[in-house]
């Protein structure tokens, strides 16, 4: 099991000015930042890290909506990183997110959900590894 998961704050989330409220509850909740950066993904890059979803029906409305705005992209790591950020984001759904998680505070639908958390640990390595080289972590 791994320590360490990867996040993104998605471009709802910074539209509306959430960004540092969604970093300050991360930390709060014992997650150290071990890489961060604020980027733009165009939308060849977000099919690519969406790939696993080309085939489903809303994988274009999801490059376009990854691609429309800046992001926040973050590596983290906690004791059994993995669950306990999925236990603080929440569902994907906010409507089914549990009180006091990210998207039951921050998000406004299953497309615009504030903020992505990885699955699982392979996910983390994988997804981190799209976004930092190995001198961009800490």
């Amino acid at each position: 099991m791994s320590n360490r998961t990867f996040t993104m704050i998605k471009p709802d989330a910074m539209e509306n000015g959430h960004a540092g409220a969604i970093l300050d509850r991360i930390t709060k909740a014992g997650f150290k930042l071990v890489a961060l950066k604020l980027t733009k993904l165009s939308a060849e890059k977000a099919g690519e890290f969406y790939a696993i979803h080309k085939e489903r029906p809303f994988f274009g409305e999801l490059v376009e909506f990854m691609s429309r705005g800046p992001i926040i992209a973050a590596i983290l790591e906690k004791e059994n990183a993995v669950a306990d950020f999925r236990e603080l984001i929440g569902a994907t759904n906010p409507a089914n997110a549990a009180e006091g998680t990210i998207r039951k505070d921050f998000a406004a639908s299953v497309g615009e959900n504030a903020v992505h958390g990885s699955d699982s640990d392979e996910n983390a390595a994988i997804e981190g590894n799209f976004f930092f080289n190995h001198f961009e972590r800490v």
